[in-house]
């Protein structure tokens, strides 16, 4: 008898529980002691939760854990091709795997028969999925990252993690969160634990800042902020790191964009904050090493690439609601800085985000806007209403049919005698995700 895929066994539970998100803690609970909670057995753990730089976090504290030569299991979500990049297992004096198809199809399959039929949700099936694999395959540290929101997120049953890193907070999620981002920012500060170190990343809202000091406080946790405890800047085309123990000088990270410096900085922070001494060879390396697939991504080759403007870049990022959005310009215009070009979008968005807020950190730099579906969710935003929110944000916007149709449309309508243009494609992890799988994957 044929063995079924990990993909195969998923796709199978997705038919047979709800779509969405159902935010509680008494189903995973109840899954993990029928599993002998392995979410008890885990090498230390730091958990990541936060609106944006999650992702970029998580990347960054991998590579300096494993250029000192540590072994990593990490948690993130979602996936952008496959399930499997939701698990990467740590190896012994090497670089994290992905998880292997039959041993993921297997942990799956022994999750599903635990659970037994009872109402839960596919992303608390993984999350117990993840535990299972983490708990059975030594490491020397795991980094969990929260799905959605963090207080009844089902990764928040981790008892006594090494440290808890809060990322940027913005509005997100409005509907599950809270329309307020001192609303949202309680429910990020939700994974703190009492007494465990905590470490908050750059935000640009005082107010979301202030809820997650006061809860940290509250439950007596050691809290380090940036801009307070620790911080980064650039100079002279370097990172220069410092907290109260001195000052690093550091290359530049490898994931582009000056948000990333506060990003990489949080990352060093946590680190520190969970235990961990590292060389500064190994911060160096792991900067530089870094690498987090579908944020400002850059393609250089593939099927779509060729499809494109020739001699235009493509950039590629799923970063979705209005923080991302500036945090995307802002990069952009460091890339406008240096080498000049026209700038044209490719966006698809699903309606629990907020186009229009998204869109207007782009209303000076685009030229044009093609929107596209989003057939990988269901929940897609038709691309004639996505250019009018587009439009709304003060943009040029026409609909296209799909990514492919965008790329032809441009290299009809654009000048021979132009410079060749900057392509984003953008506005949802889903839409980047079908990109990398249609221009050959992950690699």
């Amino acid at each position: 008898m044929t063995q079924t895929t990990a993909a195969d066994e998923i796709e199978h539970l997705m038919r047979l529980h709800p779509k969405g998100f159902d935010l509680s803690l008494d189903r995973i609970r109840r899954l993990l002691e029928r599993l002998d909670n392995p979410q008890d057995r885990l090498p230390p753990v730091i958990h990541i939760a936060g609106t944006n730089g999650k992702g970029s976090a998580t990347a960054f504290c991998r590579a300096m854990l494993e250029a000192a030569g540590l072994s990593v299991h990490v948690d993130t979500s979602p996936h952008l091709v496959h399930w499997h990049e939701r698990f990467r297992l740590g190896q012994r004096g090497g670089r994290s795997a992905l998880v292997d198809d039959a041993t993921l199809a297997e942990a799956v399959r022994r999750v599903a028969r635990a659970n037994d039929g009872d109402r839960i949700t596919v992303f608390e099936i993984l999350t117990a999925v993840a535990f299972v694999l983490f708990s059975e395959h030594d490491a020397d540290a795991a980094l969990i990252e929260v799905g959605l929101g963090g207080r009844f997120d089902s990764t928040n049953v981790i008892a006594a993690p090494a440290a808890c890193l809060i990322m940027p907070i913005s509005m997100d999620h409005q509907a599950f969160l809270g329309d307020r981002v001192e609303l949202i920012a309680a429910e990020k500060a939700g994974i703190i634990k009492p007494g465990v170190p905590v470490v908050v990343g750059f935000q640009q809202e005082d107010a979301a800042r202030d809820v997650v000091v006061a809860t940290a406080d509250r439950l007596g946790c050691p809290v380090s902020v940036y801009g307070q405890d620790f911080q980064a800047h650039e100079e002279h085309g370097r990172l220069i790191y410092q907290d109260e123990i001195g000052l690093d000088d550091l290359p530049l990270p490898a994931l582009p964009g000056r948000h990333q410096i506060a990003n990489a900085a949080a990352a060093i922070r946590a680190l520190k904050a969970a235990g961990f001494h590292l060389a500064d060879r190994d911060i160096e390396t792991g900067l530089q090493r870094a690498e987090w697939p579908g944020r400002m991504q850059r393609l250089s080759d593939g099927p779509l690439f060729e499809e494109a403007i020739e001699g235009a870049e493509i950039w590629i990022d799923g970063g979705h609601n209005p923080g991302a959005g500036i945090a995307i310009a802002e990069t952009l215009a460091e890339l406008e800085d240096r080498l000049p070009r026209p700038l044209l979008m490719i966006a698809g968005m699903i309606n629990t985000k907020d186009p229009v807020g998204y869109f207007a950190a782009f209303a000076d730099m685009a030229r044009h806007v093609y929107t596209v579906p989003v057939t990988a969710s269901d929940a897609g935003i038709d691309p004639v209403v996505l250019a009018e929110d587009a439009a709304q944000a003060g943009l040029s916007a026409q609909p296209a049919l799909d990514v492919r149709q965008a790329l032809q449309l441009m290299k009809q309508d654009w000048p021979d005698k132009e410079v060749p243009p900057r392509i984003l494609i953008c506005g949802s992890l889903y839409l980047v995700g079908d990109v990398l799988a249609s221009n050959g994957g992950i690699r």
